[in-house]
Parts: structure tokens; sequence; C-alpha cells
């Protein structure tokens, strides 16, 4: 009796935590598929019916909370509430513009989401795939990191240690505005005394912060820090709208040291040549190697936003010549599919539609501009360049005839894959 007792008891424990198992994977899985899989909103177009898909893992409810915006199921009748299967096609109307939920419930009692519904005009634009060059000018001076200085006596000292930090905006000294970091090297070389008052950014915050600079044997002024104040890069130019203004790269320009996004005062863009490729392999990403043509008579137009999701700004009549392609329609997320699309790029010297696979579609926010997952099919663009390059980043991504994404970047571990960008994303910035 005391055998089957405690093998009665072994037993239940197991059956107890099997039970608690299968619901934390239950609820895990629920978590992943709710944020991953199904968008937290999208965007359709006012007056038009729009068919959608949305992967759900069980029968759900969704409800319309807005009589703006109906919905149709198998039946095709216009209802405010519908039941769909797992994978079901259903559609959308709205007959205004605005702002609107959908709620979702799953097996139509348990509500678990909601997604919010953007109703807007048909957006058009170019998309382009032509490398440009690229001038940041940092608003303010950006401190790339601390170090120490051999002060007029031989010894060794690092005077913005634990006061400056890496990611800092260095804007004034002494309460003199700084343009560069030529005027910060003027400055601190015109300072009657050894303390530094400065007017820092950091994190959006203003800081005033005293540094005890040191003198150098050559009689010079030394902060003991490392700073930049510009950036420059090749980037490929994504798409081109009717009043000139452009998004370019689907990721912001970062700085190399930091690695975080340069907060920008305004930007330039060039006429650039690309002079080679050098070929992508695993472990060891490719690159278009090229050069930046400076100078008043090869500007192409101005940056005013460097973001997570690309940079923005207007192009120069002088660019708006060398597009000959016609607008199309931009896609919205839920227009992004599995399978064929192509990825339009000019690294042959012209432009030319690359055809890609998509095998991922992620509608996780904090996978911005790491949307989607591609793989380069086409052998043309694979024997020229191995898959993706660096360089690249900012080609458009085309899907039925409609603008859908960009590319953003290439898998380390095999170049012949890459991350996108949804192009709602893009234009919403």
């Amino acid at each position: 009796m005391r055998k089957t007792h405690r093998a009665g008891s072994y037993f239940y424990r197991i059956l107890n935590a099997v039970f608690w198992s299968s619901l934390v994977f239950t609820a895990g899985y629920g978590w992943y598929y709710t944020e991953h899989q199904i968008p937290e909103h999208f965007s359709i177009a006012e007056g038009e019916e729009e068919s959608m898909v949305l992967d759900l893992p069980f029968y759900t409810t969704i409800l319309s909370e807005s009589e703006a915006v109906v919905l149709k199921g198998d039946s095709g009748i216009p209802q405010d509430e519908i039941r769909i299967r797992p994978d079901q096609e259903f559609s959308l109307y709205a007959e205004k513009e605005g702002q609107f939920r959908l709620g979702l419930k799953l097996f139509g009692a348990i509500p678990f989401k909601q997604i919010s519904v953007d109703v807007e005009d048909t957006c058009y634009a170019v998309p382009c795939g032509m490398p440009v060059g690229i001038y940041l000018k940092s608003n303010g001076i950006l401190v790339v990191g601390t170090g120490k200085v051999t002060d007029e006596n031989g010894k060794e000292a690092e005077p913005a240690y634990g006061i400056l930090q890496s990611g800092d905006y260095i804007e004034a000294i002494n309460g003199q505005p700084l343009s560069d970091k030529e005027a910060l090297v003027t400055n601190l070389n015109h300072m009657g005394e050894s303390e530094a008052l400065l007017r820092v950014r950091r994190a959006g915050k203003e800081l005033e912060l005293s540094v005890d600079t040191v003198k150098t044997e050559d009689g010079s002024r030394k902060l003991g820090a490392w700073v930049r104040d510009d950036t420059q890069g090749i980037g490929t130019m994504t798409y081109l709208e009717e009043d000139g203004s452009f998004g370019a790269l689907g990721h912001g320009i970062s700085d190399s040291d930091t690695g975080r996004v340069v907060e920008i005062e305004n930007g330039v863009l060039y006429e650039t040549e690309i002079l080679g490729i050098e070929k992508g392999s695993a472990g060891n990403p490719g690159v278009m190697a090229g050069v930046i043509y400076y100078g008043p008579g090869s500007r192409l137009g101005s940056v005013d936003q460097n973001t997570d999701c690309g940079i923005f700004g207007t192009v120069d009549e002088k660019f708006r010549q060398k597009i000959l392609e016609q607008p199309v329609e931009v896609g919205h997320r839920q227009d992004v599919k599995k399978g064929k699309a192509w990825i339009r790029s000019y690294v042959s010297g012209s432009a030319c539609d690359y055809e890609i696979e998509i095998q991922r579609v992620d509608y996780s926010p904090a996978r911005e501009n790491k949307s989607l997952v591609f793989q380069v099919t086409d052998e043309r663009l694979l024997r020229l360049t191995g898959g993706i390059v660096q360089g690249m980043s900012g080609s458009p991504i085309l899907q039925n005839g409609k603008l859908v994404g960009a590319v953003t970047h290439v898998f380390v571990n095999d170049p012949t894959k890459g991350y996108g960008i949804f192009m709602e994303n893009m234009c919403a910035h």
C-alpha cells in the first residue's frame, strides 16, 4: 500500500509539472504570436475595400469599434463583428480618413489584442535604388570617448574622465556656442584659466559641466576627450516623392565608435561613383567601394533627419533629372507576403530589379528595421556581389507592383540573406 501511495504521489507530481510547463509554454507562445505575428497597427486606403489575412493560431472574433470601418468574412455581408478561422481571408472597408481600432477575441470570448487602423489616402513614390554620397553635420560636437594627455611637466592626466561620457554633445564652452571641433580647439587655447565650463546635451537633457583642462608642453590646452563633428559614407536612395522629399537607407547613420544614431544639424547628398564591389562571404560582408564628389557642382540634395528608419530630406533638381522610373503605389505592411519579390539596385551601373524570396514577416515594433527577412535568389546579383553588400542599404523592395520595403542589413554569416523595413515605417518617419 505504501509503495502504491508513493507511486501515485510521484505520478501526480509529474502531471502537475507537465500542466504548469504546458501553461507557461502556451502563455509564452501566445505572447510571441501576438507580439510578432499580429500587427499593432496597419493602414488602409480610404474608400477602398482591402483584403488581408492575419496569421492567427486559433478561431478569432474581430470587432470594429467604429461604424466608419466595416468587416466582411465568408458571407460577404458588411458587419461590425466577424468570426474567422486561422489563415482565413477577410476584408475591411473605411469610408473616411481617421484612426480607428479593431478588437480581437480568442474563441470569441477572450479579449487578447487591439489593432489600430489608420485610414489614409493612397500614397505613391518612385522606387530609386541609386547610390548617393552622404555627408552629415552633427548637432553639437560628439564626444567619442575620453583619454589621457601629458601636461607641460610630463605628467599624464585624464581631465574629462568621469565627467564627459561617450555620446555627449558639447554645445558651448564658457558661454560661447560651438559650430565645429575647430571652434572648440580655438576657444580652449584662448582660455586664461584652466577651468572650462561646458554646456553638454546628454540623452536630450542640457547639462552644465566643469572640466579642469590640462596645459601641454606646446602651450595648448586639452580636454582629454576624443570628439568629431561630422560623418560621411555611401548609401542607397530608397524613394522619391512628387514634392521632392526623399527617404534613404532604411536605418539611421550611427557613429562608428559610440554605435548610436548621430544627432544631426543638417546634411548634404552628393554625387558618388562606385569604383568596385568586394563580394561578400560567410563572416565577411562585402562592400561597395566608391568615391564621393564634394562641392557645390556635385550637390544632389539636403538631409534634415537622421532616424532609426533612415535619413530624410529634399533633393535638388539635379537629382530629379537623373530619375527616369515612374511612381508606384506604396504598399502597407499587410500587403507584404512571403514569397517572390524584387530589390532595385544600381550595383551593375544602371537600374535593375533583382529577384529575392521574402522568408519571414515580423510585425513586432521592437524590430522596426528588421521586419522582413529575405534571401537573394537572382543569379545575376549573386555573381556580381555575392548577395547583399554594404552600401546597398536602402535598396527598395517591390512586390506585386507596390513599393513595400527597403533593404536595411545583411546577415553577417550569410550574405545571400538580409533584413528589410516596411515602407510604411519609412514613410511614417
